[in-house]
């Protein structure tokens, strides 16, 4: 299973705002320039990262991007069921001779439901080795 850039993204913006001193605000081509992503994609990124609630963004000269929350009360399988649509296979689009008797679809849900279960046990900063070692690597 793979997950999006998109997802991949949005989770990083996560993890180098939750490494940041509490309150302390960055912004995107602090972040762009750390992971050498895209400021585009950055842009919409954050704006989906704010939508969800997971972080301040603040315009003007003092702006920024900040985390709402401790990164220990970001769930990452609730971020990923919340930006990515993981749809493993579309039964709906063509039609199927098998799809009355075919079982795969739902194996591969059960499968997307246990690797989603798997990363609710952890938190952004559960993914975050040394927050010392993360900022001082930029």
């Amino acid at each position: 299973m793979q997950l999006s850039n998109f997802t991949d993204y949005s989770i990083r913006v996560l993890i180098y705002l939750s490494a940041l001193t509490e309150g302390e605000m960055t912004n995107i081509t602090e972040v762009s320039k750390y992971y050498n992503i895209s400021k585009n994609h950055l842009v919409k990124v954050v704006y989906k990262l704010g939508k969800l609630g997971y972080i301040e963004t603040k315009q003007g000269k003092y702006g920024g991007i900040k985390l709402k929350m401790h990164g220990s009360q970001i769930n990452v399988g609730k971020v990923i069921r919340q930006i990515e649509p993981l749809e493993l296979l579309d039964c709906s689009v063509s039609a199927c001779n098998i799809s009355p008797v075919c079982l795969l679809k739902r194996y591969l849900w059960d499968a997307k439901e246990a690797f989603l279960k798997e990363l609710e046990q952890y938190t952004i900063d559960d993914l975050i080795n040394d927050k010392t070692k993360l900022i001082s690597l930029s």
